[in-house]
């Protein structure tokens, strides 16, 4: 892994600072629509994909109670129909609606976006969130900064996004690296990746599910024992 300067990273993930009049606007537009074309759908796919993206807006405008129990819907029904990549998505807007279960979601979120071959940026945007309700001081934030990077790496192999996804995920390292420890270059970068082994999957990823269980508690949604059991083997 190389060390990146943090200060190029443009943080895609952060949140905005004051959504201006216009974009407000237009997405209370789209709200009204969706709200609108909801009440007509019948078919059961078509209605999840309106309320994922209807809670998505509704987050946007910091609307959050009213986003949760529509992106849980979404969500009950994609765990059904095993779309792990819509479930996940709808446990990122299910965090972002900052609601009280919101922890639990996102951790469910990575468990699922982590398990199955999903699409890695939905799966890195889960994780930054880790990384930005983590202590500077915590290991928790280079664990998923790690992970992070180990899934672009894995799942992008012939992905013509791989090139600007693992320089993404590299400056999601550094970041975390500068903060945690005041990482200045590449030979610091080596010894903290070494110290932290960040360069084992099979150590983080491991310590990756204890921030998952810390993140849940008791409040699983779906039975993990029995999802592990029927992924296919090699």
């Amino acid at each position: 892994m190389d060390f990146l300067d943090p200060n190029k990273l443009e943080d895609t993930v952060a949140e905005s600072a004051n959504m201006d009049m216009a974009e407000k606007a237009r997405i209370e537009g789209e709200v009204a629509e969706l709200q609108t074309r909801l009440e007509i759908e019948a078919l059961p796919d078509k209605k999840a994909q309106l309320q994922l993206e209807l809670a998505r807006n509704l987050a946007d405008l910091e609307r959050g109670e009213q986003a949760w129990p529509i992106a849980k819907a979404a969500f009950d029904h994609y765990l059904a129909q095993e779309n792990w990549e819509s479930a996940a998505d709808c446990c990122n807007v299910l965090y972002l609606s900052d609601q009280e279960g919101s922890l639990s979601a996102l951790g469910q979120g990575v468990w699922l976006a982590v398990t199955y071959p999903i699409n890695p940026e939905i799966t890195v945007e889960l994780l930054h969130h880790i990384i930005d309700d983590t202590p500077d001081d915590s290991d928790g934030a280079a664990v998923a900064a790690a992970a992070a990077a180990f899934v672009v790496d894995v799942r992008t192999k012939d992905d013509p996004r791989r090139e600007d996804m693992l320089f993404f995920t590299r400056q999601m390292l550094g970041k975390v690296a500068r903060r945690h420890s005041d990482i200045q270059d590449q030979a610091q970068f080596n010894y903290w990746i070494e110290k932290l082994e960040l360069d084992q999957p099979d150590k983080f990823l491991v310590r990756l599910r204890n921030i998952v269980d810390v993140l849940v508690q008791e409040d699983w949604w779906f039975d993990r024992d029995e999802l592990r059991a029927r992924i296919p083997e090699d």
